[in-house]
């Protein structure tokens, strides 16, 4: 039964004004960041400034180290999705191929672990980074944040695996292929658009990460991640909220583009199962 026309425009209307209701913080944030504090504090708020301050972003990356907590920030994520990723491959790869016993309550065990909120996990981690020398470190980071996407992404790992065809990798060692050679040649090029998401994921999880950052990061401004040094900002008595906002774009952008270059392998990765 064909849509009517007015049916399509409801219905494109309904999908304009979700977006709109979506991206509208993502606006004012920008907006914030444009204007000055008086027209910040303006009853009723003006929906674009007067006269857009942009040597906001300019005064915010030459009197904070927003560039360098940036890179923290970077490596931090990278390295937590490198060491995820690998643990995660092994893990839903082992869970999806191989039937060992209990490996059903395993795998119910480690979603479970994913519940588990990251402040139970504070103090003990704690204690063992700074047994370890830890603290102060990047690598504290890294591996606080690996105990919190592991368990997720090897769920969604092994979900993708499944919806693979045994065959394929039949066929590989058929041709002559070892069993971690057919995983390599065959699965992970095939499972490309589910690595993708699931990288995504981890990548956003590590980035968006304050609680850790917070806790096991010195005083030292040097080794701040982009979220702990806005909280940084905010005055005693008088708050820049142009700056804070402007330096919320800093941190948005790179999110942004990972995601705008990771869409079409998104959207593969999130349908493929249905496509199957």
């Amino acid at each position: 039964m064909q849509r009517t026309t007015l049916q399509t425009l409801a219905l494109y209307a309904g999908l304009a004004a979700v977006c709109a209701i979506l991206l509208f913080p993502i606006y004012w944030l920008f907006v914030t960041a444009l204007s000055t504090l008086a027209e910040i504090r303006a009853l009723p708020p003006s929906f674009w400034p007067a006269e857009p301050q942009w040597s906001t972003f300019a005064k915010v990356a030459s009197e904070r180290p927003i560039l360098l907590w940036l890179l923290n920030s970077t490596l931090a994520a990278i390295g937590s999705v490198g060491l995820s990723m690998v643990v995660s491959v092994f893990a839903g790869y082992s869970l999806s191929r191989f039937s060992v016993k209990g490996g059903r309550s395993l795998g119910l065990f480690i979603l479970t672990a994913k519940m588990l909120p990251a402040t139970l996990l504070v103090i003990p981690l704690f204690g063992i980074f700074r047994s370890l020398g830890l603290i102060g470190s990047l690598w504290s980071l890294v591996l606080a944040h690996a105990t919190l996407i592991i368990p997720f992404t090897t769920w969604m790992l092994k979900g993708y695996f499944d919806t693979i065809p045994r065959e394929l990798e039949q066929a590989a060692m058929v041709d002559g292929c070892s069993p971690l050679g057919a995983l390599f040649r065959v699965v992970l090029p095939v499972a490309t658009p589910g690595l993708a998401a699931t990288a995504l994921y981890a990548f956003v999880l590590s980035w968006a990460d304050y609680a850790y950052a917070r806790t096991f990061l010195t005083n030292a401004q040097g080794s701040w991640t982009a979220n702990l040094g806005i909280t940084t900002m905010k005055g005693e008595y008088v708050t820049d909220w142009n700056e804070i906002s402007a330096a919320a774009v800093f941190v948005a952008v790179p999110i942004i583009l990972i995601y705008l270059f990771l869409e079409r392998y998104l959207v593969g990765g999130l349908t493929a199962g249905a496509e199957k």
